[in-house]
């Protein structure tokens, strides 16, 4: 009986562990769902998609090593990103309060988003570990449709990697 339990026991955790369907594909319709950002509003993701290309970028944890060199490097690259005609939304389960102070720390110019509630991250099928936190991965949507994905994106990188997805989708 003891090993019965034992079993399910380690059954639950490993499912809480690989929480959430697969990312989106390249070709699916983005979520279009109403989602809290960090300066206390509604951000609407399908007006977004309506705009222009829109990169939504999801990290683990706001003020890490690696989350932060992500935003950073999207930061310092943004003339390159807004000239370019693309909606940067990056995307944790941090509460919006802490976002913000993100954004303040740093000088971010574009929408981090509060998804507590994981909202937009089971929209976009993204995993989570088993305290929540999201697994990095970032998604270009244009049209509404997933148009390039990057389900092991590197904070370091991620604006090199977002322009040569763009210019590959340009030609």
């Amino acid at each position: 009986m003891k090993h019965l339990i034992l079993s399910i026991i380690v059954m639950s955790f490993l499912s809480l562990s690989l929480s959430a369907a697969e990312p989106l594909n390249v070709g699916d319709a983005a979520p279009k769902v109403k989602v809290p950002n960090h300066l206390g509003k509604t951000t609407n993701m399908n007006s977004l998609y309506k705009k222009g290309p829109v990169v939504v970028y999801f990290y683990p944890r706001s003020f890490t090593g690696g989350c932060t060199k992500q935003a950073c490097n999207i930061r310092d690259n943004w003339d390159a990103l807004k000239s370019s005609g693309v909606t940067v939304i990056g995307v944790s389960d941090d509460p919006v309060d802490k976002q913000k102070e993100f954004v303040n720390e740093y000088s971010l110019p574009f929408i981090l988003i509060g998804d507590e509630d994981h909202t937009l991250g089971k929209g976009f099928g993204i995993p989570t570990n088993p305290k929540g936190a999201y697994s990095r991965q970032t998604f270009l949507v244009i049209d509404g449709k997933v148009a390039w994905r990057d389900l092991k994106a590197s904070p370091v990188t991620q604006t090199e990697d977002i322009m040569t997805a763009l210019a590959s989708l340009k030609k």
